[in-house]
């Protein structure tokens, strides 16, 4: 029995299932290479604006500092987000002309980049909802889809009175089917959650070893 045998035996429910499971595939690989075209971005712009920005900041150049943090050649960086927050309240402090602690500026700085680290943070998890949604349903849609041919199963063996292989044989094929593509749309989406976890796990270590370096500098500054 081939493929389209099995599948011109499904059941209609049965036949939805296996539609939802193709959609869950889909959106998992979508959110993957969207997700990978990203934080690619944010490696490859973040790597150029580190050195650039600390240029500046070693020149006590906020302003030009905050300009190139504004950059739209940097949009995708991590990096960028945070010490552009930073450089902000700094300057604003600066600004307003009042006469404030130096512990109160830096904790405000603090406060502004701890703020802008986790908003970043919340933007490269985008998606990744999904694939652990995909990751720990599919197998369970796997599973309904294999419940429906086992029942369809014992209905062909009950409409020919018989148990013979002819009776059941549709119902235990899709009823195997319906596993199979269960697992494997829930495997690779399991695989890609992890792999992205991982990376932007080394994001936030990057975006809380700038805000501390960012924080000396005004610390030391003021």
């Amino acid at each position: 029995m081939d493929l389209l045998e099995m599948w011109e035996q499904m059941s209609w429910p049965v036949k939805a299932l296996m539609g939802i499971l193709a959609l869950m595939s889909m959106m998992s690989v979508g959110v993957f290479f969207e997700r990978i075209f990203t934080f690619l971005q944010a490696q490859r712009q973040s790597k150029t604006f580190a050195p650039q920005v600390a240029k500046h900041l070693k020149d006590h150049k906020l302003k030009d500092g905050i300009a190139v943090s504004q950059s739209k050649n940097y949009k995708y960086s991590h990096l960028a987000k945070v010490v552009l927050a930073g450089l902000q309240e700094y300057q604003f402090q600066q600004d307003t002309g009042v006469q404030l602690d130096k512990e109160d500026v830096v904790d405000s700085v603090r406060r502004a980049i701890q703020r802008a680290a986790a908003l970043t943070s919340a933007d490269l998890k985008k998606g990744l909802g999904i694939l652990a949604t995909i990751g720990s349903t599919a197998v369970f849609v796997g599973l309904l889809a294999t419940t429906l041919g086992v029942i369809n199963a014992f209905q062909g063996i009950a409409q020919t009175g018989s148990g013979g292989l002819g009776a059941v044989s549709g119902g235990i094929s899709e009823a195997l089917v319906g596993t199979a593509i269960g697992l494997f749309v829930a495997i690779p989406a399991v695989w890609f959650y992890n792999y992205l976890t991982g990376r932007i796990e080394y994001f936030n270590v990057e975006m809380d070893n700038s805000s501390s370096e960012l924080v000396d500098y005004f610390i030391k500054r003021s």
